[in-house]
């Protein structure tokens, strides 16, 4: 497995060069202006923000973030099934992707992840942003920066990846509007030329409030703003600064955010078996998007029995692995141990070699902390089969349950749906993945 990733990383910007050459030549070719947004969580739900303000007038790159994704989006190809026979048919369409008439729309918006060292540059010099939204910065990917650390270019993971995302700074010519709550952000920003504008609770934030009927309410700078989702309250920096880019482009901003749209995987509700609730939060998780969600999970009002007596009904969250933390991944999964102690949560359930490693022993070891009204039962399993049978063998009926982490949570969400045709709304619904899933008992 080493060697493979090895393998894999070797070649991963030799190849990527090859369409990104292609993709320089349409973007020369196209000129659109260039929005970037970028950070470790929550780059999807500030896209689809933006969207619901610049509406039609863009192009938006959806599902492509990384140094092959953005490069395909450009060229207008695709990757259906994600399997490795498509890659022929790429690198052969690549060079005529040319002769395609140039999109109308004359700004571009796109996701850009940093996964890796260079891919930041590798991104920011092919599009030179002319404007840059930065959401947060984070411990993601951890494992590829491990040797950065090693040899001494950084003395933390956390600097070695804001120094990373700070490259789409370096390229960006017109203005950055960043999380002005971040350090690690802050030390970046005097690398950019463009004009800064900050964004922080302090300044902008009045009140955060979810309602027991699933929905977000936020008063920022005294106006008053209601999704019908459940958001965490960091989607405020989200909110804040798609505004903000409305008002930089000068359009007249839908205060309303009527047209916005929540996407598979970023805490999506739906009705359950047993008249359950779930709440889908199964896209990605590192240790700050777990905290920004486990927060908003217990503050979902739940409710109560039809007969007084009755104990209300319960929160459960079912947790997977944290991937990709390198040498992190033990302090990242005890420090999850932690912070789950500071929940009301009445079910824990952990799923993972990771959790069941350092998260698990961990709780045992301070489960004296466990209050009367704090976690009642801990479990933990290795795999997303063996939840599926707990949790079907063990639901009484109207618990609220949260899926958060890796490790294919949304095929046991699939099983346990009331309707089945929601299944179409889960993440990961490519041919690759079901694949997959069904080799993983699901």
């Amino acid at each position: 497995m080493n060697l493979l990733r090895s393998i894999k990383g070797a070649f991963y910007f030799p190849l990527a060069y090859y369409f990104r050459f292609w993709a320089g030549i349409q973007l020369r070719r196209w000129r659109p202006r260039i929005i970037v947004i970028t950070g470790s969580s929550g780059k999807t739900t500030l896209l689809d923000l933006i969207g619901s303000q610049l509406k039609k007038r863009v192009k938006y790159a959806y599902k492509a973030n990384s140094s092959y994704g953005i490069p395909f989006d450009v060229l207008g190809l695709q990757r259906k099934t994600f399997l490795i026979y498509e890659w022929l048919g790429l690198f052969i369409k690549a060079p005529f992707a040319l002769f395609k008439s140039l999109p109308k729309e004359k700004i571009y918006v796109v996701e850009v992840d940093c996964d890796r060292p260079g891919e930041g540059k590798f991104l920011g010099t092919l599009l030179k942003p002319n404007v840059t939204l930065w959401l947060n910065s984070s411990r993601t990917h951890s494992m590829n920066f491990d040797e950065a650390v090693k040899k001494g270019q950084f003395n933390s993971i956390e600097k070695a990846v804001a120094y990373e995302f700070g490259n789409l700074l370096v390229c960006t010519s017109e203005l950055a509007i960043v999380n002005g709550d971040s350090d690690l952000i802050g030390a970046e920003l005097h690398r950019t030329k463009a004009q800064v504008r900050k964004v922080s609770k302090r300044d902008h934030l009045q009140e955060y409030q979810i309602t027991p009927l699933g929905q977000t309410h936020f008063r920022i700078d005294g106006k008053e703003y209601s999704f019908n989702y459940l958001l965490p309250e960091d989607t405020f920096y989200s909110i804040k600064m798609a505004l903000e880019l409305a008002e930089y482009l000068k359009v007249a901003p839908n205060y309303s955010f009527s047209e916005f749209t929540l996407a598979p995987g970023r805490s999506s509700v739906f009705k359950g078996i047993k008249d359950i609730t779930i709440v889908d939060s199964s896209y990605n998780a590192n240790l700050d998007s777990m905290r920004v969600i486990l927060d908003m999970f217990n503050r979902i009002p739940l409710k109560a029995k039809a007969k007084a007596g009755e104990p209300a009904a319960q929160r459960w969250v079912v947790l997977g692995d944290m991937i990709e933390q390198g040498k992190s991944e033990k302090e990242e999964h005890e420090k999850l141990a932690e912070l789950l102690l500071s929940y009301n949560f009445d079910r824990v359930i952990l799923m993972g070699p990771r959790l069941s490693k350092y998260a698990y022993p961990k709780l045992e070891t301070l489960s004296s902390h466990f209050s009367p009204l704090g976690i009642q039962v801990i479990e933990k399993f290795i795999n997303p089969s063996e939840v599926l049978e707990y949790l079907q063998a063990n639901i009484q009926g109207e618990e609220t349950i949260l899926f958060k982490g890796a490790r294919f949570l949304e095929g046991v969400i699939e099983h346990l749906l009331a309707d089945r045709e929601d299944a179409k709304k889960l993440c990961r619904q490519e041919k690759v993945w079901k694949i997959r899933r069904k080799q993983w008992g699901l």
